[in-house]
């Protein structure tokens, strides 16, 4: 149950770009068509769906202090502490998966490869990503499961927002929209009522 309640509150409650504001640039930039979204989106998730839970292992059986006792004995690891590479190997992971992944969007689906351009290869800095590694490293999830959990459900709360956005700026495109609103600032306005809209969930209790 708990981890049910984590996966729906990293979705909903703690959505990356609605509570957050992460991954803002990728968000705007590519939510013009509902193609491209969900394909951004669908590489999100597998991203952090992938480097949360191996950054966990990270944490906890190399990292922590006296994360090393399964290898050296708890009285010769309690005095090392290797949090301060936890930067460097959490970035370096994430850059090994979003590489996997650009092959293979340009291997299988060169369409979209060329529709997403640079914001593909820019998810290795796309601020959801390493952020989704940092919570789990603050919240100390109780087990791997826990912090899958939570990466799965961050992916689709980042996903369901830039496809929702993508939708009404399709649909939009046909609106009578003042000009100096046009682009951005009818975008910025649209994840404002779309973030209010999410504020809603606060109130459920699971």
């Amino acid at each position: 149950m708990e981890v049910l309640n984590i996966f729906i509150k990293a979705i909903f409650i703690d959505n990356m770009i609605f509570a957050f504001f992460l991954g803002m640039c990728s968000y705007l930039a590519v939510s013009k068509s509902v193609k491209t979204a969900i394909g951004l989106g669908a590489a999100v998730i597998f991203v952090l769906g992938m480097t949360v839970p191996l950054n966990y292992l990270l944490e906890n059986y190399l990292l922590k202090p006296g994360a090393l006792s399964w290898l050296l004995g708890e009285k010769e690891a309690a005095g090392i502490d290797l949090s301060f590479l936890s930067f460097i190997l959490f970035i370096a992971v994430v850059a090994a998966f979003v590489q996997l992944v650009e092959m293979s969007v340009e291997k299988f689906l060169p369409a979209l490869y060329g529709a997403l351009g640079i914001f593909l290869p820019l998810i290795a800095v796309n601020c959801s990503i390493l952020g989704g590694a940092l919570f789990m490293q603050e919240r100390q999830y109780p087990s791997i499961l826990h912090a899958t959990s939570f990466a799965v459900g961050s992916g689709i709360g980042w996903a369901i927002a830039i496809i929702l956005l993508a939708a009404i700026r399709e649909r939009i495109r046909y609106s009578h929209v003042p000009a100096p609103l046009r682009g951005l600032g009818i975008s910025f306005i649209l994840t404002g009522l779309m973030g209010i809209a999410f504020m809603s969930f606060m109130g459920i209790k699971f």
